[in-house]
């Protein structure tokens, strides 16, 4: 789950993987941002892009998958020039691409899901990418929903909470303005109405 071939294959057998709307927290934690320049990382088909890109922003939309690319570029058009022209698609590995340091005013990495090391590896490069006064936004599966009926991969390593992100930042260089555990709804595979958690980080990279 953690290759290309992977997705792809994924993407291929789906007409659409993803809801087709931005991730909540991401709505909830950039809405009051200035727009600039956003790196957005795992941009999948394209939402949390789109919705940057309609207000402003100027985003780079990193995936692995060509597929989940053509998609969110096909999103971006039917949207119009306007939106379309403010994004960048970018075909990387992510485990090993590094964005451009002290770039981008924010920095956007929803359920970027990895083994502990190439995980911690990623979130220090875009860490380094957050410009002065811009804003890093990791949000991730907490923890606790392996303990739900949510499925969830019987894998631990792969999720963390905002505290270790938080305790993974320079303070000299970062205050972290939220790391919690946030509740939402959500249905189980048998439909089910259960609560299930976010891990949001939301830090400031210090002028």
């Amino acid at each position: 789950m953690f290759d290309e071939q992977f997705w792809e294959e994924r993407y291929r057998s789906h007409a659409a993987v993803w809801s087709g709307r931005p991730n909540p927290q991401l709505v909830a934690e950039a809405s009051h941002l200035t727009a600039g320049a956003a790196l957005d990382v795992g941009s999948g088909e394209g939402a949390d892009v789109l919705w940057l890109a309609a207000r402003g922003w100027q985003v780079t939309a990193v995936d692995f998958s060509t597929i989940a690319l053509q998609r969110g570029g096909a999103h971006a058009d039917a949207l119009g020039a306007d939106v379309a022209g403010r994004i960048r698609w970018v075909h990387a590995d992510l485990t090993t691409w590094a964005p451009t340091e002290g770039h981008f005013d924010l920095v956007s990495a929803q359920f970027m899901h990895l083994p502990t090391a190439p995980r911690q590896a990623l979130f220090a490069r875009l860490a380094t990418a957050v410009a002065p006064g811009g804003t890093l936004l990791i949000v991730g599966h907490h923890p606790s929903d392996l303990q739900t009926t949510m499925p969830r991969p019987p894998m631990p390593d792969l999720f963390f909470t905002a505290e270790e992100v938080a305790d993974s930042l320079d303070p000299d260089q970062w205050d972290v303005l939220v790391a919690d555990a946030r509740p939402r709804p959500a249905s189980d595979a048998e439909g089910l109405e259960i609560t299930i958690h976010d891990a949001v980080l939301r830090a400031r990279k210090r002028v």
